[in-house]
């Protein structure tokens, strides 16, 4: 069964990407561009709040990665950001 693409932002999209390997390389306007020393590709990703989902997969493929592979990345990053915030010294539960 094939998953359906989620709806992320594109720095969901970065932390996903940097999981499976490749770097952020620089900032171009609204777009952050992603790079990995084995691949000549590049990722365009751009930072907005919701990515298309065409775009997404299209990303997806350029990076050589499965959808699956993608979600399994992804789920792994949504515990990400509430353990590193804070609000005045105590963690965010």
């Amino acid at each position: 069964m094939v998953r359906r693409l989620p709806i992320v932002s594109g720095r969901e999209a970065v932390y996903a990407f940097k999981r499976a390997g490749w770097e952020v390389s620089r900032r171009e306007g609204s777009h952050i561009i992603l790079t990995r020393a084995c691949m000549i590709a590049t990722l365009s990703v751009p930072d907005h709040k919701e990515i298309k989902r065409g775009t997404l997969r299209s990303l997806i493929r350029k990076s050589g990665l499965t959808v699956e592979e993608f979600h399994s990345l992804l789920q792994k990053e949504k515990t990400f950001p509430f353990v590193f915030l804070k609000r005045k010294g105590q963690a965010i539960n």
